[in-house]
């Protein structure tokens, strides 16, 4: 019987475009136990994945020896190294099976950031680039976008929480402001703008995010109609974003929480390019970004703009976002 570790252990968004070879796989190997491999505090963006037959977490602190260990004793027959990380290469050596991998392109991506050079050939979503680890099992993309299973517990308490707010009959548009790097983030009072256009539009602007992202809440606690950012858990998360008319986010994990829950996206890019992989996959989305020679400038942002300018970003105006998800809910 096969038995097929899937191994990503970040980001958010990494996780949920792998599920599209999860979904194939099922498909292809129906009988296959197919085991995701992950870290603790990732594991709930596939704990309800139904093509999944387990999720297997390393702990916080966990010697990668006794996660080895744990997973040696399912038995694999097949590895796919979805990371290609340190921890990963020595889970290979760790837990013996047929271990395959996908390429990064990490020349190609050097390239470009460095001299705008574009060595990539025809553009590959990373979503179909995982698809090249699973080339012994036939498994191939079947157009559909990423998942995201959610509990009825993180719908429940979803529900709860809007109608606390009197939001329970409201439709949402959903703002990420936060990103992990400056460069990622669109400003702060265009994200402002935006919520007062998109109020008058109707729409009642909530902000997500995680923990980190309060204080950019904080700064739009008068533009929006509620602030969902660190109290929701990841399936919380997941299920506000599915209750929304709307998603607006840059190029982080929101974005890509959204379209696996089939919310139509409007994606801000700016340090980073479609020739990377992450742009929204196989949804309803309209990608904003604008035309600069300076682009890309980085793999993942960086803490300031390196001309100083941050133009990519911020001559995305609030009114030209406002049209975009007009257009897309139409």
């Amino acid at each position: 019987m096969l038995c097929v570790l899937l191994v990503r252990f970040s980001s958010i968004g990494d996780i949920l475009l792998t599920t599209p070879l999860v979904r194939a796989l099922a498909r292809r190997h129906p009988e296959a136990r197919l085991v995701y491999v992950t870290k603790r505090a990732l594991a709930p963006l596939v704990a309800d994945n139904p093509h999944l037959s387990a999720v297997v977490a390393l702990e916080p602190g966990e010697p990668l020896r006794h996660f080895a260990r744990r997973l040696r004793a399912l038995a694999p027959t097949h590895g796919l190294d979805l990371h290609g990380s340190l921890r990963s290469l020595a889970l290979r050596a760790l837990v013996p099976c047929r271990w395959s991998g996908y390429r990064k392109r990490k020349l190609a991506r050097t390239l470009l950031i460095a001299t705008k050079l574009d060595c990539y050939g025809r553009p590959v979503p990373v979503a179909e680039r995982y698809f090249e680890a699973a080339r012994r099992l036939d498994a191939r993309p079947d157009g559909g976008p990423p998942e995201f299973g959610l509990s009825r517990g993180a719908a429940a308490r979803v529900a709860e929480w809007l109608a606390e707010r009197g939001l329970d009959g409201a439709a949402i548009a959903a703002l990420a402001p936060g990103a992990a790097h400056a460069t990622k983030r669109w400003p702060v009072a265009h994200w402002a703008a935006l919520a007062g256009l998109l109020r008058a539009a109707g729409y009642a602007p909530v902000i997500v995010g995680g923990p980190e992202d309060r204080g950019l809440a904080q700064q739009l606690a008068g533009s929006a109609a509620a602030s969902a950012a660190g109290e929701l858990s990841l399936q919380e998360t997941g299920a506000l974003l599915a209750r929304a008319r709307v998603v607006v986010s840059g190029d982080t994990g929101v974005m890509h929480m959204a379209t696996a829950v089939g919310t139509p996206v409007v994606a801000l890019f700016g340090p980073t390019v479609a020739q990377f992989g992450f742009f929204p996959y196989r949804a309803r989305a309209q990608v904003l970004e604008r035309a600069l020679d300076c682009r890309p400038c980085s793999t993942t942002g960086t803490a300031a703009c390196p001309l100083g300018h941050h133009r990519c970003l911020a001559d995305i105006a609030p009114a030209e976002v406002a049209a975009a998800v007009e257009r897309l809910v139409a």
